[in-house]
């Protein structure tokens, strides 16, 4: 007798299909691994007697991994992994899965999968057939030895039709899903073990974080950091509504709507109240009544359920869908996993109503839709994959436990609705004028409830009628009066808003969504709040921003569902496996090693959130962005950080930063600081956004106001120059307004100081150029210290050439200069002294000499 090994995915599965398939005549043995039940029984295949055995697998019976060598963290370039070999492992060594099976195919003839009918399913297949070849009696590329079963729910019926209309297993899906593996195993692990490895040791309350990154993982978490940005940047805006309330004959106040809605200005809002101030009645314009409905619900498939689980039964998705698996396994639902929201044309509607109508909850209901007449379910999406999710079998309340007696209870109402009639009602709008000011009043009242007798959640309220007004009543005005109001931010994303965008944006599939938003809860990058909105913590944010400042696209939904685009392909047999996977990790390599390139962007980020120093930074100088103090970092290499933006600044090093005079940057708004080496060294303000972003061309990064080309700013090198730099080429001398009463002219590109004019109250440079082509000066002292002659308090002149200024200049600190070198020109050696002649030689020799 030929022997036919069938195998289903999950060893409860297994044992229910057995049953059925046998007729409730087989027997049972434990198998070898100890987890998998083996169970026999004899009937008929392909016209011929023969013996079943029907067993399973755990899941995937292979993981794809690295080769050993490649999984030490500490010895391996995690840029290796984009291209060293991969290898596929048992996915549960202990079970020892491979061996089970090759062991139970000894011998047989056929082979029978009864692997879930999704994606991860047809790579099981392929994961049993390979355990299995050496062992069967024939090869399993032989046309005749390999089938592959195709149902949607575990009732007699699909099973029966499923094993009497048998096909093939899909290779280019398993091979979508070989892809996917493989594309996450060498960017997740690389982006993974580079950060975690770089962040390991720095922050003390990261040390045993894994702090990982995942293609789908990543886009998810962007979405929630994305909202959240917006709540904190957001800024509310005050408005005005226009409320007025009227008394019906009955008795009732009616509070009406401002056609107008709203007004943003308190001037506007005030004169349309005095105008209606001086009404006392308001006119019924016009009544107009519609008859409408609310349409019953489309069939339900996966992420709906996700959805409504989340927003209304209180469940994450992922525990709503393992809930959903084992209501499955059990017979009770359809299989969970579906795109479709449409019903096959020979779906037995009929049938399974009737499964429900003895229901304690809702049998009622389904007898009155069966006396009654159907209603044809509305028109939905057909993905080609699987029925929409529908109740099997009649459960009742005692029957399951409190979420899966919840998701069975939402999942039969919601096919009940979807054969119900729609909801009718009839709207009423009744439309006031008050003056030249249109007021409204909506009401709605029940004419049919429809389907939501047995989805009560969604139908009216009471309180939603309007008194019987007729057209041209005067009704009195009880009050009017205008209400101010505020616009406020958005709340955090929900589960179900995100798996909306997970979604419409292509990331991941109905199967993977609710493990990736378990992923971002499990590892600490969002917390899970009352009404099961997603907060996302300051590592989760951290992270985001991170990716945005180095690569935004690493964080954006449209390099995933590009790729996910590209596995669909293959998976139609419309893309060659090969080409989508070189090319894709070609594009990540290149996005890694990048990334890797400009990681100190991101570790700025990490350094102001997480480190002690940052925590205990002083305020500082305003950030020009959003008007709130900015922390000084202290930590090597110093910044300033704006907390509210989000920002990080890079400030000079090995000086002393304090503010300048809290004087702001002409061009972004942000406060001056000024650097400085000590007492007696160099110094010079700066602005931290131009210092990090030059404004213009010839300003380089990392320049001070001392190196500015603006035209018109008191503090930039046009309008504090003095000439050219004694000692370096194309350096400038520069006036250090802020060093006073200790003047002193310092090179914005060497070490040169000039210390001048001590005691004086006020340096300024002039327009006027001397003859030498330096800028000329105008010092001012006070009566009683000034050292100025004939006890003069005010003198212009060229601080190189003047007489009056020589003993008012010491001499260069650290620097001589050979006679005969070159002489002081004007600012940047052009400006306004260009086209003048340089002075003669015996006058270079001159100033020359004056700093030997």
């Amino acid at each position: 007798m030929k022997t036919a090994l069938m195998v289903a995915e999950k060893p409860s599965l297994a044992a229910s299909l057995a049953t059925i398939l046998s007729n409730g005549k087989s027997t049972s043995r434990k198998g070898l691994n100890g987890a998998c039940s083996v169970h026999e029984w004899s009937g008929t295949f392909r016209g011929e007697t023969v013996c079943f055995r029907m067993t399973s697998v755990c899941g995937h019976v292979m993981t794809l991994d690295f080769h050993s060598r490649y999984n030490n963290w500490d010895r391996v370039d995690p840029a290796e992994l984009f291209s060293c070999p991969t290898e596929k492992k048992e996915a549960v060594p202990k079970l020892k899965m491979p061996f089970f099976l090759a062991q139970e195919a000894k011998g047989c003839d056929y082979l029978i999968l009864w692997l879930d009918c999704d994606k991860e399913g047809e790579n099981i297949c392929y994961e049993v057939m390979n355990c299995v070849q050496s062992s069967m009696r024939r090869n399993v590329q032989s046309p005749d030895v390999v089938y592959r079963a195709h149902f949607s729910a575990i009732t007699e019926k699909d099973i029966k039709a499923a094993f009497a209309n048998l096909g093939k297993p899909n290779e280019n899906e398993a091979l979508s899903v070989d892809a996917r593996q493989e594309l996450d195993l060498r960017i997740g692990c690389a982006f993974t073990r580079f950060q975690t490895k770089f962040f390991q040791g720095k922050y003390g309350d990261l040390d045993a974080s894994l702090i990982s990154y995942g293609p789908c993982q990543t886009p998810t978490l962007g979405f929630c950091v994305q909202r959240h940005d917006e709540i904190q940047t957001f800024k509310p805006e005050p408005y005005w509504v226009l409320q007025m309330i009227v008394k019906s004959e009955d008795g009732r106040e009616i509070t009406l709507d401002w056609e107008r809605v709203r007004c943003f200005e308190k001037e506007v809002a005030t004169m349309f109240l005095l105008h209606v101030k001086e009404i006392k009645e308001a006119l019924v314009a016009s009544i107009v009544m519609k008859e409408k409905s609310k349409q019953r619900p489309q069939a339900l498939n996966t992420v709906e359920l996700m959805r409504v689980a989340s927003s209304g039964l209180g469940m994450g998705p992922h525990h709503a869908m393992q809930i959903a698996e084992r209501l499955y396994t059990q017979g009770y639902i359809s299989y969970p996993r579906t795109e479709t929201t449409q019903y096959p044309e020979n779906f037995d509607l009929i049938g399974v109503l009737k499964q429900q109508q003895h229901s304690s909850e809702w049998g009622s209901i389904v007898r009155d839709i069966l006396s009654e007449g159907m209603n044809k379910p509305r028109k939905g999406f057909d993905a080609g994959d699987h029925p929409p999710i529908t109740p099997m079998k009649l459960a009742n309340r005692n029957d399951l436990d409190g979420d899966a007696w919840k998701l069975y209870d939402y999942i039969a109402r919601h096919f009940i609705a979807t054969v119900s009639r729609d909801c009718k009602y009839l709207s009423t709008t009744v439309t006031f004028k008050v003056g030249t000011e249109t007021f409204v009043c909506v009401g709605k009242a029940l004419n049919d409830p429809g389907y939501t007798i047995v989805m009560p959640w969604q139908a009216f309220g009471k309180d939603e009628t309007v008194p019987d007004f007729t057209k041209g009543e005067i009704v009195p005005i009880q009050d009017a009066k205008l209400v101010e109001c505020q616009t406020s931010p958005p709340d955090y994303l929900t589960e179900a808003e995100l798996i909306t965008l997970m979604e419409k944006h292509g990331i991941g599939t109905d199967a993977s969504i609710p493990v990736h938003i378990n992923n971002i809860c499990q590892r600490n990058y969002v917390n899970v709040s009352t009404g099961r909105r997603l907060i996302p913590t300051s590592l989760g944010i951290v992270l985001v921003h991170g990716y945005q400042k180095i690569d935004p696209e690493l964080v954006l939904p449209t390099m995933r569902s590009a790729v996910e685009e590209q596995l669909n392909l293959i998976a139609h047999g419309q893309a060659d496996f090969e080409a989508v996977l070189q090319h894709t990790v070609e594009v990540f390599k290149q996005k890694f090693l990048y990334f890797v390139k400009n990681i100190d962007g991101m570790d700025q980020l990490f350094e102001v959130t997480f480190s002690t120093l940052a925590a205990s930074g002083k305020s500082h100088s305003r950030c020009g962005k959003c008007r709130r103090y900015m922390k000084y970092i202290q930590a090597k290499p110093s910044r300033m950080h704006c907390s509210h933006c989000d920002e990080t600044y890079n400030l000079p090093q090995n000086g002393n930063i304090r503010i300048y005079k809290e004087l702001k940057c002409p061009l972004d708004d942000f406060e001056l600081l000024s650097w400085s080496a000590g007492t007696k060294g160099k110094s010079y303000p700066f602005c931290p956004y131009c210092f990090n972003n030059p404004p213009f061309r010839d300003m380089k990064k990392g320049s001070g106001c001392n190196s500015c080309t603006h035209p018109t700013c008191p503090h930039s090198l046009n309008s504090t120059g003095v000439s050219s730099c004694v000692e370096c080429e194309g350096g400038v001398l520069v006036l250090d307004p802020a060093s006073g009463p200790k003047w002193k002219l310092g090179c914005n590109k060497c070490d040169v100081i000039i210390h001048l004019f001590d005691d004086a109250q006020k340096v300024t440079v002039e327009e006027g150029v001397c003859e030498c082509g330096a800028q000329l000066i105008t010092v001012e002292y006070k009566q009683e210290k000034s050292k100025l002659p004939n006890e003069a308090t005010e003198m212009t002149g060229c601080v190189f050439c003047s007489p009056y200024f020589t003993v008012l200049v010491e001499k260069h600190r650290a620097v001589s200069r050979p006679a005969g070198s070159r002489a002081p020109r004007g600012r940047s050696g052009r400006g306004r002294s260009k086209g003048k002649p340089r002075p003669p030689k015996d006058k270079m020799a001159q100033l020359a000499a004056y700093f030997v």
